[in-house]
């Protein structure tokens, strides 16, 4: 078996730019229920931004704005709207994860550099991606502070209770016609990683509108990418939407895990987040198509969540709308009782569920 050249070990933090850090931070803590830990900014000697790092498990979201109207971050947000900019990857040496990555093609965002303080030394390191998404490698080995080096400890007067968020399950890009497969090999061939599936637009579409899709994972199995690009249909696909209001590439949404998908969706219903709807006789024989299953149906239906079986067991799952005005970034929840795949019986019904949206936006 060949060595794995990028040995990774899980996702170490999502950045997202967004207009204005301190609103949205406190947006995930209260609907979300994550944890304020970690802040820089002009008091933590960072003159052009301010970053708020919030934690639940191992789930780290870093957001960041920018303090003046010129600048990369100001630009991101002109452009984009708020948004994923940085997918970090945990590693043990991201000198040599950016030396293996650059040598095999990857175009470097940023070459390794060390940084200190009193908590010891991080390693960091990035390469370009789809759109302008970079990942980060981090080396965290020599460090013991909250954070990273230039963050500062920090809590809020509002301590929100977890809702059972676990880890990143896996975090989907979406990327022009055409560009999917050279983004795949790009994950195969810089990365090291392997395609685990794919998905045709006989899989995934509807009467007016499809896309295609295929995952890649490390070698360990820790970090999956799907990556969608839009198929032809009658009329315009969400991949589209998403590619006209984000103006180019850029992450569609990131599937977070839970142990109990009905405490989480419950919560999250509770304080507000939004989810797609499938209609009601979606649940009419879905015990038919997944055959048994440890939870009842009617808790299921109630909040709408979606059930689909592959060969190692079943999934539940369920996607909230966009978490901002323009119709790009959202999340999936996801239970796994065994189950590897990705939901492919559920994507018709959440491909309706897009379009009746779009219909409402006027971009179908």
């Amino acid at each position: 078996m060949s060595q794995d050249f990028l040995p990774l070990k899980g996702t170490d933090y999502v950045e997202l730019y967004v207009g204005n850090a301190k609103q949205s931070a406190l947006y995930y803590q209260y609907a979300f229920g994550y944890e304020l830990i970690a802040y820089a900014g002009p008091e933590t000697g960072i003159k052009d931004r301010a970053s708020y790092v919030l934690k639940q498990d191992k789930i780290r979201l870093v957001l960041t704005s920018p303090l003046h109207p010129e600048g990369e971050i100001a630009e991101h947000i002109k452009k984009h709207g708020d948004g994923v900019k940085v997918l970090a990857l945990w590693v043990d040496d991201a000198a040599q994860s950016w030396k293996e990555t650059t040598k095999r093609g990857a175009k470097s965002a940023s070459e390794p550099k060390k940084i200190s303080d009193e908590y010891g030394h991080v390693v960091v390191s990035s390469i370009k991606t789809y759109g302008e998404t970079i990942h980060t490698f981090v080396d965290r080995t020599n460090y013991t502070g909250i954070f990273l080096p230039g963050y500062q400890p920090r809590s809020s007067a509002y301590t929100p209770q977890s809702i059972g968020l676990k880890y990143i399950d896996h975090c989907v890009g979406n990327v022009e016609l055409g560009e999917m497969n050279r983004w795949v090999e790009f994950y195969e061939n810089v990365m090291g990683f392997k395609l685990l599936i794919t998905f045709d637009d006989e899989d995934i579409s509807t009467e007016y509108s499809a896309l295609m899709s295929k995952v890649v994972s490390n070698g360990n199995g820790y970090v999956k990418f799907p990556i969608n690009e839009p198929a032809a249909g009658k009329k315009k696909s969400q991949i589209e939407e998403y590619l006209d209001f984000y103006r180019g590439p850029g992450v569609q949404h990131m599937a977070i895990a839970t142990d109990d998908i009905i405490h989480t969706v419950t919560e999250l219903r509770k304080r507000g987040v939004e989810f797609l709807e499938v209609p009601s006789s979606y649940y009419d024989d879905l015990l038919d198509r997944v055959g048994k299953i440890d939870e009842d149906l009617q808790p299921l239906k109630d909040l709408n969540i979606l059930v689909d079986r592959d060969d190692e067991g079943y999934l539940l799952q369920i996607f909230t709308k966009p978490v901002q005005d323009r119709p790009t970034l959202f999340f999936e929840i996801i239970q796994r009782k065994g189950a590897k795949s990705f939901g492919k019986g559920n994507f018709k019904a959440l491909f309706e569920a897009i379009e009746r949206e779009q219909g409402l936006r006027g971009n179908l």
